[in-house]
């Protein structure tokens, strides 16, 4: 059974952790980028999402969304929990950036 809550670090070295599930699915925690981030003062960010029921979906699907602090940026994240054959969970997921933009004019770089 695949369940979100506790610490997950990933390839790149980012680190999350993540409070008890809700019974509606719901959880929140704190999202801090890995060493290859190229800004140095991006700090802990909170984070807040929800998963499919791991009751009924034995490798569920997730949604979170991180606002990363004193930037004016957000990250969503969707993906899925897997559990091998020996029981270990992975996770994966896309995410798309998106930073405030001066104009409309300057939308088409906002998102990465």
């Amino acid at each position: 059974q695949c369940l979100l809550s506790g610490s997950w670090r990933s390839d790149t070295g980012c680190r999350m952790v993540i409070s008890v599930l809700g019974k509606d699915g719901s959880f929140s925690g704190s999202y801090l980028p890995g060493p290859a981030t190229s800004n140095s003062k991006i700090l802990t960010s909170p984070l807040e999402g929800s998963q499919q029921d791991a009751g009924l979906v034995p490798q569920p699907t997730f949604s979170f969304t991180v606002h990363w602090r004193l930037q004016a940026q957000m990250t969503a994240f969707l993906g899925q929990c897997y559990v091998s054959t020996n029981g270990e969970e992975t996770l994966h997921a896309l995410w798309l950036l998106r930073e405030a933009a001066d104009s409309p004019a300057e939308d088409w770089k906002a998102t990465r």
